[in-house]
């Protein structure tokens, strides 16, 4: 991260959202959202003394709760740029005590402060576009609600167990539970939690959760001594390289594999009751655990239907977004300078989502390294003496490559204007769909004209 910011060819633009996406490829222009942190950026040097004098804590989103973070605060440890941020919902300059408090303002050595600062609005051209949205966790509270969430603090994810577990989360790497923060020495690891479960969560598997279950596993028990790792578990997938060697480490370690799921986990006392089944045995299974971790689904990550809108991509039922061909273009999609890039295709870990980063930037400098595009000849073309400016084909597009467009021709009365389609050739991909729509049979197909079809049915008749 600190060195995509510091290279002279790239412009980092964080703490930004897009807003709209226009224009086709090499000719992109994108309208971006630029936030106010409330900090002038140009002038802060990262010093950190507006954190500490901040009176406000509110729950860390980062750390997933299990921490606290101040009204003026960086996303995480390791950002970049190494700017704060004022979380205008939370300051006590912009609620309770309405301008009264101005505790980072009066620390800070080089006025960086701005509780002016609004947000901007800039356009950006761009050559080809690169997505690479991520993914959230499903929402697994409002799926499995006999899995506790909410009543019991030590039922937990995946993903807050990396926070418990890192130095630089809010326990210092220290693994304890949330409710007291004791030492665990029973931890009761459940996956596929929204995975593989047509009945409440998704159809897929979200191919992470076996290793990182495992590699949790082994962390406990290398950090803990004495301490014991319970895995339930459908089957274990573990595809990747070396990932089957590890799987056995950590069994040989002492991880304890239960084959079958959990119905039922309640409080009793100080301990958590694991209610399941071990299906290799036949029978049922009763854990008392301290400490619950959940390997939840990976889902799209939040905005995924405005953005596929935007850009005109294709998703799958789950949200995720398709590539124009899973085994010869696997980073493209249909929509001509747009790449995909890691889990907003579909579930992947980090070594699948750096290859196809990687893959993606040589598709990107392939299509800029050349003075001009090869482009598909099968593209839609208008008739505009047959086009009646209806604009039925517009929203019928799939790709946003048609659009009207006012022409002035002369007619009996004298000079008039109308309305009439026109497709950009470097959007569109020759699907057919406006051809069908048009009620004039103004819009065809090249190549697939009403007389070149005749012509072809006369010589097979033949």
């Amino acid at each position: 991260m600190v060195a995509a910011a510091q290279h002279p060819q790239i412009k980092m633009m964080t703490y930004s959202e897009v807003e709209a996406v226009e224009g086709y490829v090499g000719n992109f222009r994108v309208t971006i959202r630029k936030k106010a942190r409330a900090v002038r950026e140009e002038q802060c040097t990262g010093c950190g003394t507006c954190l500490e004098k901040c009176p406000t804590k509110v729950p860390s989103e980062f750390d997933q709760g299990l921490g606290e973070r101040k009204a003026i605060y960086l996303p995480f440890p390791q950002a970049v740029p190494n700017v704060p941020v004022i979380d205008r919902a939370n300051c006590r300059h912009f609620t309770r005590s309405r301008g009264k408090c101005r505790a980072c303002a009066n620390v800070c050595p080089v006025g960086a402060i701005d509780y002016e600062q609004e947000d901007t609005i800039v356009q950006e051209q761009f050559g080809a576009i690169v997505v690479a949205t991520g993914y959230d966790l499903v929402a697994w509270e409002k799926l499995y609600g006999e899995y506790g969430y909410g009543r019991h603090p030590d039922v937990i994810t995946g993903l807050a167990f990396e926070r418990l577990n890192n130095a630089s989360g809010p326990t210092g790497g220290r693994i304890v539970r949330p409710s007291d923060g004791k030492e665990p020495k029973t931890v009761v690891f459940i996956k596929c939690v929204g995975s593989r479960d047509e009945a409440k969560g998704k159809a897929y598997c979200s191919r992470a959760c076996c290793m990182y279950t495992a590699k949790h596993a082994h962390q406990v028990l290398e950090k803990i001594p004495g301490a014991q790792a319970i895995v339930f578990y459908m089957d274990v997938r573990a595809p990747g390289k070396a990932y089957e060697e590890f799987h056995r480490r950590t069994v040989r370690e002492g991880a304890l594999y239960v084959r079958g799921r959990v119905s039922r986990i309640y409080q009793s006392g100080d301990k958590l009751i694991v209610k399941g089944e071990d299906t290799l045995l036949g029978r049922p299974v009763q854990v008392s655990a301290d400490l619950v971790v959940l390997a939840t689904a990976m889902v799209p990550s939040r905005g995924w239907e405005e953005l596929a809108r935007m850009l005109g991509l294709a998703t799958d039922q789950n949200g995720f977004f398709t590539e124009a061909h899973p085994k010869l273009r696997p980073v493209e999609t249909h929509t001509a300078g747009v790449f995909l890039a890691g889990a907003c295709q579909g579930p992947k870990d980090i070594p699948d989502s750096v290859a196809q980063a990687g893959a993606a930037a040589a598709k990107v400098i392939t299509l800029l390294g050349k003075d001009q595009l090869v482009a598909d000849p099968t593209t839609a073309e208008v008739e505009p003496a047959w086009c009646s400016g209806c604009g039925l084909c517009v929203p019928v597009c799939p790709y946003k490559a048609i659009a009207l467009k006012t022409v002035t021709e002369r007619g009996p009365g004298g000079m008039r204007s109308r309305q009439v389609a026109e497709v950009n050739a470097g959007l569109c991909q020759g699907c057919g769909a406006c051809s069908v729509a048009c009620r004039t049979g103004a819009m065809r197909l090249k190549g697939f004209s009403d007389e070149e079809l005749v012509a072809e049915v006369d010589v097979l008749c033949r």
